[in-house]
């Protein structure tokens, strides 16, 4: 079972259920964490819930491919893992010592050190949902997605959903200097997320989710990859237990888990290229690029 939001004709969002055989019934709830919270009341698991309400309704007449999709949690926070897979740790190593892939970095030592990394990625103005453009850096000259399945969590870390992010990256200015990680992250419309929520306690085993992202330019394929969340270094558990520790986080703050897919080295993302990342039983989330004035340029 997913949940999405949609726009309706009022163009009011509605939140709303995905069966398994695409059938969507509209629910009563402005938003997920609303339905969490009714769950709770009512002494129900989210599914247990949404089953007894759709039971008795017709679902809609308009298909799922025919929604408005919006971001499916306006989540009050994103934050990221780094190097969690190795070939994101390679990538990693490349960009910070030019290409000299048999150098050891910092890369390597937190691949193999106790603690993750774990970075703040975005707010809930900053992130975009299905459909709307991801912005390019302009001051960047290397930049490209990191697609990743993301954590939906409660205030007490709980694991309750899973979607698909995005993590727009800076590759130059990360690998320029680490400490300009928050710069190669964090700009307008760099996180997205979606195209849907599933539910967690309907997901059976969690590392065997398939991802694969593509990337078009002028409606030609120009990058392809596949990944399996198996490939993790670390649990999700685990995971969270850092990001958590001696931090509140809040209702719906979603944790992306770190990518596996990252295109060649001489690729980098241009205006009006457009991505999709698929996960299975999750969906695609589609975005569009677009370029955005410097603000130099801008007060020209």
């Amino acid at each position: 079972m997913r949940i999405i939001r949609y726009q309706n004709e009022e163009s009011r969002a509605v939140l709303a259920a995905v069966t398994d055989e695409e059938m969507v019934y509209s629910l009563p709830y402005d938003d997920f964490i609303g339905l969490i919270q009714a769950a709770e009341e009512k002494g129900l698991s989210p599914l247990a819930l949404v089953q007894e309400m759709i039971a008795a309704e017709e679902p809609l007449k308009v298909p799922l491919s025919q929604l408005s999709l919006l971001v499916p949690i306006e989540a009050p926070e994103v934050w990221a893992c780094g190097v969690t897979y190795e070939r994101s740790r390679d990538a990693r190593n490349y960009e910070a010592t030019g290409g000299k892939m048999d150098a050891t970095t910092f890369y390597d030592k937190v691949y193999d050190a106790d603690r993750p990394e774990i970075f703040f990625k975005s707010t809930a103005a900053r992130t975009i949902g299905p459909d709307q453009p991801v912005y390019l850096r302009s001051d960047s000259n290397w930049q490209i997605p990191e697609p990743e399945l993301a954590l939906v969590l409660d205030r007490n870390g709980n694991i309750i959903g899973y979607t698909i992010g995005n993590d727009m990256s800076c590759r130059d200015i990360e690998g320029e200097n680490p400490l300009y990680l928050p710069q190669a992250k964090i700009w307008k419309n760099s996180c997205a997320i979606g195209p849907a929520i599933r539910l967690a306690e309907t997901v059976e085993d969690p590392y065997a989710f398939q991802l694969t992202c593509r990337i078009y330019r002028d409606d030609e394929k120009v990058v392809e990859g596949t990944a399996v969340t198996k490939q993790l270094k670390r649990k999700f558990d685990e995971l969270v237990s850092y990001l958590v520790r001696d931090n509140e986080i809040f209702d719906g703050t979603v944790l992306m888990t770190g990518t596996c897919i990252v295109p060649p080295n001489e690729f980098t993302l241009q205006d009006n290229d457009r991505i999709e990342i698929e996960i299975s039983s999750i969906g695609v989330l589609n975005n569009p690029v677009k370029a955005q004035q410097s603000a130099t340029n801008a007060l020209r």
